[in-house]
């Protein structure tokens, strides 16, 4: 390096004069914003070294933040997923309480109501096999459950019991293929038996081709088979096709729909008449009618000419105590020679009921009063008709 000075001194002076020139000028000229050059000179040359500081300065912060001060993130992230957790069994358990406790009162209110007696039960399992249809209960040969009772739900029909055990019984549900029953019909009474299929539809079998029994018909249990009480709803029909020698016909059970949780076994049956109506899926709310005085005051006075008209004689005819389309023949009829009131006179309606009866003499009392005078609804009416002149007020 010294060697190289020492042969090119004179350009290595040279060089450093006229870098001293341009410091010197640079110090002294300005740009068109006021910006000495020297100033422009050294902030270019320094903000690339000091971007690079700055970003070496903010990675070491991200690291120094989320690895060192926030080591027990996850602990914490981990903490409040397991209580959120706890809080969603919670909230399922209080519901599953409400629904539990809505169950119960239902098949309270409908063991108040039957008059069979019943035992409530709580399915607490399922039959091991895959095409199995059974399920177990909790009440058992300790609660006065016998083999052959019946397992209903307020909706309807559910199985028989077809094993009783100390403390649990094993339930037949009508889907199985080995249960039957006898049901009827609600509309035609029509007799049938009623067999499983092994899914969630039963057949209604031995029900002959000239028996009537549509869609949208309710079957109940008979009492035939001396399991089911009559008068227990069974489910509605789906389908019914014809076929020889009997009909085929598909009803959905209507003690499954809602599952199996809670269920009665009755103990005592007690036979009890089919309704005449179906059941009821979706109650109609009706609301109480309005007083005799509210009512009077919203009947409507618009309408025809002839609706007035009639108006004005039934008005007549309560006044006077007579009552239209009752009494015997010669029964005197209402006097409508009052119709001449200071009211204006009723107009006629060509085909209407002044038409059809004669027009009645005008009375010497009604000669003021004329087509030209109008009278105001606060005028008292005459004595002797204070009901038509209230009539025609309204």
């Amino acid at each position: 390096m010294e060697t190289f000075l020492n042969r090119y001194r004179s350009l290595t002076v040279l060089l450093l004069v006229i870098f001293a020139q341009l410091v010197l000028l640079a110090v002294q000229v300005k740009n068109d914003q006021d910006v000495r050059m020297i100033r422009i000179w050294t902030v270019t040359a320094v903000t690339p070294a000091a971007r690079v500081v700055e970003w070496l300065r903010g990675g070491s912060i991200g690291i120094v933040r989320d690895y060192i001060l926030l080591h027990d993130t996850h602990d914490q992230n981990r903490r409040l997923q397991s209580e959120l957790d706890r809080l969603k069994l919670e909230n399922i358990f209080l519901k599953n309480e409400l629904n539990t406790a809505d169950r119960a009162k239902a098949l309270g209110v409908f063991q108040e109501h039957t008059p069979s007696k019943t035992l409530a039960a709580n399915v607490i399992g399922t039959g091991a096999g895959a095409n199995a249809k059974v399920v177990f209960v909790d009440r058992g040969s300790v609660s006065g459950v016998q083999r052959g009772m019946a397992v209903v739900t307020p909706d309807g029909i559910v199985g028989k019991v077809t094993a009783a055990y100390p403390t649990a019984s094993e339930v037949l549900l009508i889907t199985d293929s080995d249960f039957a029953a006898g049901v009827i019909s609600q509309k035609n009474q029509v007799r049938g038996t009623l067999k499983g299929q092994g899914s969630p539809v039963c057949k209604v079998d031995y029900v002959p081709i000239g028996e009537k029994v549509a869609v949208g018909d309710w079957f109940y249990t008979s009492g035939d088979d001396r399991i089911f009480p009559r008068g227990f709803p069974v489910g509605i029909v789906k389908s019914v096709r014809d076929a020889q020698p009997f009909q085929e016909v598909y009803l959905e059970p209507s003690g499954l729909q809602r599952g199996l949780e809670d269920v009665l076994i009755l103990t005592e049956g007690v036979h009890q008449a089919i309704p005449d109506q179906p059941v009821a899926t979706q109650p109609v709310y009706i609301a109480p009618p309005l007083p005799a005085a509210d009512q009077a005051a919203v009947q409507p006075t618009a309408g025809t000419e002839a609706d007035k008209l009639r108006a004005q004689y039934k008005a007549i005819g309560d006044a006077q105590k007579h009552t239209f389309g009752e009494g015997p023949p010669g029964t005197k009829p209402p006097d409508f020679t009052k119709m001449g009131s200071p009211a204006s006179p009723p107009p006629s309606v060509p085909g209407g009921p002044a038409s059809a009866a004669p027009a009645p003499p005008q009375p010497q009392s009604a000669a003021p009063a004329s087509p030209s005078v109008k009278p105001t609804p606060v005028k008292p009416p005459p004595p002797e008709l204070p009901g038509a002149e209230h009539q025609h007020a309204e």
